[in-house]
């Protein structure tokens, strides 16, 4: 899965121009549908906007979803480089939150916060990498295929929460598969309550500090892979696994390696969902933040700028969406799921459909 090898568009073309077409291509079959429907596909789009955008808790929470998407993002992008397509991130996520959970029921009453939230991130950082390492293991030591594993351990993940949750887990007397709430010293503080401390009022949100962390590792992933040793070896197996090793990288470590940092990245998406917003663990706590990920690294062209700007479309969609569907009774959470997939679809599987057309413009010009 590597972008724009064959491609004869200038490199800010591919980054910009081609997703920007296949986003309207997008909207464009939206709104048929929205029409189709009876709705009006006009009103649809500004009520979308403005719910994700028109104002401030609408924004908190647009944020919010960013910040997941972020991580999830760069998560299949390193995997991505390496030559990989981790599909796995809904799982890994998984597992990085049984870590968070476990550290903190353990330890919530006994730790203060400057210890307890960092040992916190660290485990689910830690599971998350553990879950990927199996398949990016069998990959590179088995010839296993990365797609058929990662979704394989989906899977398994979500099952062996079901049952820890249900049977190990669960709150005291409690018929929901949820644990007890978390204890205050594991809370990531909010944005608003941060504000608050320096005479800032701003509407109130599960926006909280996990937005500037996804933002550091964005600045982050872009010094690592494009930066320093390993980030070129990353790049080179990602291109040509042959010659990676004729120049003597060791092409199973960094296999390895880069589904690690995957898994780790991934973890990260539920620190902002457990220790930002919901305070406990339940078994739909990720609600597809994986899969939508993946779409995120494939409009965002595997370049941190461009996840973060497909990250915000997608927080966007899910927040304005959801505001549309109190507004508009027909446009239901499905028909958001179905934006989101023909987005998915017009910028992955169709996402060279107008290249020959641009590049045709491009020609042109250089022929003048």
């Amino acid at each position: 899965m590597k972008f724009g090898q064959a491609s004869t568009l200038p490199r800010w073309a591919q980054l910009t121009v081609l997703p920007a077409l296949n986003l309207l291509a997008a909207l464009l079959v939206t709104g048929l549908v929205t029409w189709l429907i009876g709705e009006d596909p006009w009103e649809c789009l500004k009520l979308l906007i403005n719910g994700a955008f028109g104002y401030g808790e609408g924004i908190g929470y647009t944020l919010f979803y960013t910040t997941g998407f972020i991580f999830t993002g760069l998560a299949v992008a390193t995997a991505f480089h390496a030559g990989l397509f981790n599909i796995g991130g809904e799982g890994q996520t998984y597992l990085a939150g049984l870590g968070v959970t476990l550290v903190v029921l353990g330890f919530d009453h006994s730790l203060p916060p400057a210890v307890l939230v960092p040992l916190a991130i660290l485990a689910a950082m830690g599971f998350g990498a553990a879950w990927a390492f199996v398949p990016g293991w069998l990959q590179a030591k088995r010839g296993s295929h990365i797609v058929v594993t990662t979704i394989m351990f989906n899977f398994i993940a979500y099952s062996l929460m079901l049952y820890l949750i249900s049977h190990h887990l669960i709150e005291a007397g409690s018929q929901n598969p949820t644990t007890r709430e978390f204890g205050q010293a594991a809370w990531i503080p909010a944005i608003h309550e941060m504000a608050a401390r320096f005479g800032v009022e701003i509407p109130t949100s599960p926006l909280n500090l996990t937005f500037v962390m996804a933002l550091l590792a964005a600045a982050l992933f872009y010094l690592v892979v494009w930066h320093s040793r390993w980030g070129f070896e990353l790049r080179t197996v990602g291109t040509s696994e042959p010659a990676a090793r004729y120049a003597g990288m060791s092409v199973s470590r960094v296999i390895i390696v880069a589904m690690c940092v995957s898994g780790a990245l991934s973890g990260l998406a539920a620190v902002n969902e457990l220790m930002g917003s919901a305070h406990r663990m339940n078994v739909m706590f990720t609600n597809g933040v994986g899969f939508v990920g993946i779409a995120v690294a494939l409009m965002g062209r595997n370049h941190p700028v461009g996840i973060i700007l497909s990250a915000l479309l997608f927080g966007a969609l899910t927040q304005g969406g959801s505001d549309l569907s109190f507004e508009k009774p027909m446009i239901t959470r499905e028909m958001i799921i179905f934006i989101q997939g023909l987005i998915i679809l017009f910028c992955g599987a169709l996402e060279n459909l107008f290249e020959p057309f641009i590049a045709g413009l491009f020609k042109r010009k250089d022929d003048k």
